[in-house]
C-alpha cells in the first residue's frame, strides 16, 4: 500500500466518526479537502517546495491517527518546563488535537478577545476559515483539513490591544497517565486560526513538546487575518525529540499598514518541515521573519517560504540562521515574489549557516521574482564553518577548543535572538540556547527521554 492510500482508507472508513467530533464549518469543506488530497497524493521531492524533504517517507508508517480523542492529563512537569520567567501570559494547552479544558489561564482577556476551541464559534469560523489554506494547493493541507477535528480560534476585535501575552502549549502524548495499556504511535492534526480586526494587537507563542518516548507525526495550518493597523507576533518554538516528525504550514494575510512579527525557532527535533505563505494584500504593510535553528545528530530540519508583495509600498525582512552538527540536515528555501504593480517595494532575504562537521549538509535556496521596476529588493546566503582566525585568538588567551566554540556558535545564533520583541521570551532563549550548544537541553532533572 503506497503511503497515500492508507489515509484515503481512513477517511473512507472513520469519516461519519470525524464528522460527529466537529462543527459544521470545518465539515463543510472536508470532502472537498479529501478530493484534493486524493488527486494530489503527497508530493514528491520533484515538486519544487518539497524538493528537500522526503514527505511520502515520513507519512509512510501506520501511526493510529488519533480518531477516538482520549482525555490525556497534563503533565505538571512539563507545563513547568515550558513556562517562560517573567512572561505577563494567558496560558493555554493542547494535549495531542485536543483543548485541556481543566486549566484555568493565567490572568484575564480584554472583553471581546476570544482564545477557544473553533466548535464553539460557528459564524466566525464560517467566515475565515479554509480561506487562505487552499486545499488545492497543497497536499499537506489537504490532508490536515480533511482529518483535524477542532482547532483553536484566536479573535481580537477592532482596536483592541492585547497586553499579555497568549501561550499555548503543544503537548504531544500517547499514554494516559497510569494506563496499563499503552497507545501506539500517534499522529495528530492541529489547526490554528487568528483573526485580527482593524488595530487589533496581539502576541502568541506556540510551544511544541513530546511528553512521551513515542513516535509522533504532528501536522499543523495556521490561517492568520491581520487587518488594517493591527499587529500579529507570532513565535513557534519547538523542543520535542528525535523521535518527533513536525509538518507546520503557516498562511498569513496582511492588509493595508500591518504589521507581523513571526518567528520560527527549532531547538530540540526529529524532522521538521516548515512551511510560511505570507501575502500583502495592502499597501504600507510590512513584515519581519526569523528562524533559528540547531541540529545535530541525525536530525532534519527544513524552512520553505513565500512573500507575495501584492501591492505597492510593503517591506519585507528575513533571516534565517542554522548551526548544524554530527549528521544533521539543514534546508532553507526562500522565494520573494512581486507581483505587477507592486512598485516602491523593499524585501532583504538572508540565510547564514554553520556546519560544524564534514557530515553536516546545508541546502540553501533564496530566490527572488519581480515583475515590478521601482524596488530595493537582496537577497544573501553562506555557508560555512567556525573562523579559524577567531579560535586561535581565544585559545592563545586561554579559552578551551570547546568553550571557543560555544562562544562563536552562541555569537552567531544569537543575532536572531536579540530581535525578538518579547524581552522574556529573548532571555529565556538565550539561556536554552547555551545549554543546547552545551548538550544539557535534553538532561533536565525528570526528563525521561535523556539519551
Amino acid at each position: 500500500m503506497n503511503s497515500e492510500q492508507q489515509y484515503i482508507e481512513l477517511y473512507q472508513q472513520a469519516r461519519e466518526m470525524i464528522f460527529s467530533h466537529a462543527p459544521e464549518a470545518m465539515n463543510a469543506v472536508r470532502d472537498e479537502a479529501f478530493e484534493d488530497f486524493r488527486r494530489q497524493g503527497f508530493p514528491s521531492k520533484k515538486v519544487e517546495r518539497y524538493k528537500y524533504t522526503d514527505i511520502q517517507k515520513l507519512f509512510a508508517p501506520d501511526y493510529g491517527v488519533n480518531l477516538n480523542r482520549l482525555e490525556i492529563p497534563v503533565d505538571p512537569y512539563i507545563a513547568f518546563r515550558c513556562d517562560v520567567p517573567n512572561l505577563s501570559t494567558s496560558l493555554y494547552f493542547v494535549v495531542n488535537d485536543m483543548f485541556y479544558r481543566d486549566d484555568k489561564p493565567k490572568g484575564h482577556l480584554p472583553e471581546g478577545v476570544i482564545v477557544g476551541s473553533l466548535r464553539d464559534y460557528p459564524d466566525l469560523i464560517a467566515k475565515y476559515y479554509s480561506k487562505l489554506a487552499k486545499t488545492s494547493d497543497d497536499a499537506i493541507t489537504a490532508l490536515n483539513t480533511m482529518l483535524a477535528q477542532d482547532g483553536m480560534l484566536v479573535y481580537v476585535p477592532k482596536n483592541v490591544k492585547v497586553d499579555r501575552a497568549i501561550q499555548v502549549i503543544n503537548i504531544l502524548k500517547a499514554t494516559p497517565q497510569n494506563a496499563q495499556r499503552q497507545v501506539p504511535d500517534l499522529m495528530v492534526n492541529r489547526r490554528v486560526l487568528i483573526i485580527l480586526e482593524e488595530g487589533a494587537e496581539i502576541k502568541m507563542l506556540f510551544c511544541d513538546h513530546a511528553a512521551d518516548d513515542r513516535n509522533f507525526l504532528a501536522t499543523q495550518v495556521i490561517e492568520a487575518y491581520v487587518g488594517e493597523n493591527a499587529s500579529l507576533d507570532l513565535y513557534c518554538l519547538e523542543e520535542t525529540h528525535y523521535k518527533n516528525v513536525r509538518v507546520s504550514n503557516v498562511y498569513i494575510d496582511q492588509q493595508a499598514n500591518s504589521r507581523v512579527n513571526h518567528n520560527v525557532i527549532t531547538l530540540h527535533n526529529g524532522v521538521t518541515r516548515n512551511k510560511l505563505d505570507l501575502t500583502f494584500s495592502g499597501e504600507g504593510a510590512e513584515c519581519q521573519c526569523y528562524g533559528c535553528v540547531i541540529a545535530d545528530k541525525e536530525q532534519q530540519v527544513d524552512n520553505n517560504t513565500l512573500i507575495t508583495h501584492k501591492v505597492s509600498h510593503c517591506t519585507s525582512n528575513e533571516l534565517y540562521k542554522y548551526v548544524l552538527d554530527d549528521k544533521a540536515t539543514g534546508a532553507f528555501a526562500g522565494r520573494v515574489l512581486v507581483e505587477h504593480g507592486a512598485q516602491k517595494t523593499t524585501s532583504q532575504m538572508t540565510n547564514q549557516n554553520l556546519t560544524a562537521t564534514r557530515e553536516a549538509r546545508m541546502y540553501t535556496q533564496p530566490m527572488l521574482e519581480i515583475y515590478a521596476d521601482d524596488v530595493k529588493c537582496a537577497h544573501g546566503s553562506t555557508v560555512g564553518q567556525l573562523n579559524d582566525a577567531a579560535l586561535f585568538y581565544m585559545r592563545q588567551r586561554g579559552i578551551s577548543l570547546n568553550e571557543a566554540k560555544l562562544l562563536l556558535q552562541n555569537a552567531f545564533i544569537n543575532e536572531v535572538i536579540d530581535h525578538m520583541q518579547l524581552e522574556p521570551l529573548r532571555d529565556r532563549l538565550h539561556y536554552l540556547v547555551e545549554k543546547r550548544f552545551r548538550g544539557e537541553l535534553n538532561k533536565c532533572d525528570g526528563c525521561k527521554l535523556c539519551k
